[in-house]
């Protein structure tokens, strides 16, 4: 052994630093920085571990990565550019590896796992409902944080974020705006009403989209059932009495798949600070009563609060993937700083994240 040593090196250890944390660890061969990470005792933000997700998003400060998939399915474009990488599909190629990542929610409790029964279902639109679970004891959760639900004899857990407002002592009733997927296990029967008092498995709070602290301007876009999340960061926002300007683009097809208007102009009636509210339509028929915008939401970010700082602005996106990239692109385009941007992908049956 000495002798083949001496002849081909010894294999060099791989090196990982993470930080805020400043911590160092080793790296074991074929294992994924977030394996690594887990393994080193880190308290890495993670979930879905498929890449799917987005928990995982870190930063790559030094040192070069394999991709077990490609980040481009979760990432956009522009975080790639500037070396975002998926920790949990990322092995290190080089002697030395430095990432940053941002920490887990200050103040968002440890998951944990409830038994939950579907007390009741109202349609939103054609294709979302409101579902409503009680739970076995309170949840506590931060605004824009989501959980897992799992319907026993199904193959896997689906996603869904909190559409309500935290409370302080927890929630034992929590809704959802579930969008319907043709095809969808789940959806198929929660829509056809085979659902009704059914048990269910819920573990959360996961996900680390939540309000940061700051007086900057905040601009919010939803698309679809994304709107969940923004809601109970609004709403959570205007009790808490954050005094920041605010708007908020609600992308649909028609004026038939608009909802929750009237809760989101409470909260605009409520605000301490500006706040518009934008809802746009993309596929509204060019005869109808329909006097507001037309187009991809995403085209109407500077109308929204025109002369802000777009330096110092932040934003939240809760949507599609389309709608998430095409919103970073527009938002980085006015100046906004890639870090100040949040968002969270709603993916269909082709992902394993926020799913049907």
């Amino acid at each position: 052994m000495s002798l083949l040593k001496s002849l081909f090196g010894a294999k060099q250890p791989k090196l990982v630093e993470v930080a805020p944390f400043g911590i160092s660890f080793e790296m074991e061969t074929n294992q994924t920085l977030l394996e690594a990470a887990l393994k080193a005792g880190i308290p890495f933000p993670h979930n879905c571990t498929v890449g799917t997700c987005g928990s995982c998003k870190s930063k790559l400060k030094e040192g070069r990565v394999n991709a077990l998939s490609d980040f481009g399915y979760t990432l956009s474009q522009q975080e790639i550019a500037a070396g975002y990488i998926l920790a949990c599909q990322a092995i290190p190629k080089d002697p030395m590896t430095r990432i940053t990542v941002e920490p887990l929610v200050s103040d968002a409790p440890p998951p944990e796992k409830y038994t939950a029964k579907l007390t009741g279902t109202e349609a939103l639109t054609h294709d979302i409902l409101r579902v409503t679970l009680e739970l076995d004891r309170p949840i506590r959760f931060v605004a824009g944080q989501y959980a897992n639900l799992r319907l026993p004899g199904l193959d896997r857990e689906r996603n869904y974020s909190y559409a309500d407002a935290p409370e302080r002592e927890g929630r034992k009733t929590i809704n959802f705006f579930i969008r319907k997927i043709p095809g969808g296990a789940f959806t198929e029967a929660l829509f056809s009403g085979q659902l009704v008092n059914a048990a269910l498995e819920v573990e959360g709070p996961h996900g680390h989209f939540y309000l940061r602290p700051n007086a900057s301007p905040m601009v919010c876009i939803a698309g679809g059932s994304g709107l969940a999340p923004l809601l109970s960061l609004l709403e959570h926002a205007k009790h808490t009495r954050v005094k920041r300007p605010c708007a908020m683009l609600f992308g649909a097809r028609t004026q038939a798949d608009l909802y929750m208007v009237e809760q989101i102009q409470a909260i605009a009636d409520g605000w301490a600070d500006k706040f518009v509210f934008l809802p746009v339509l993309s596929h509204e028929p060019a005869d109808s009563s329909w006097k507001g915008a037309r187009g991809l939401v995403t085209q109407f970010i500077t109308d929204a609060l025109p002369g802000i700082d777009w330096n110092s602005a932040e934003g939240y996106m809760c949507g599609p993937p389309g709608m998430i990239d095409a919103g970073i692109s527009s938002m980085t385009e006015q100046g906004m700083s890639l870090e100040s941007i949040y968002y969270d992908k709603f993916t269909d049956a082709s992902h394993s994240s926020k799913m049907p």
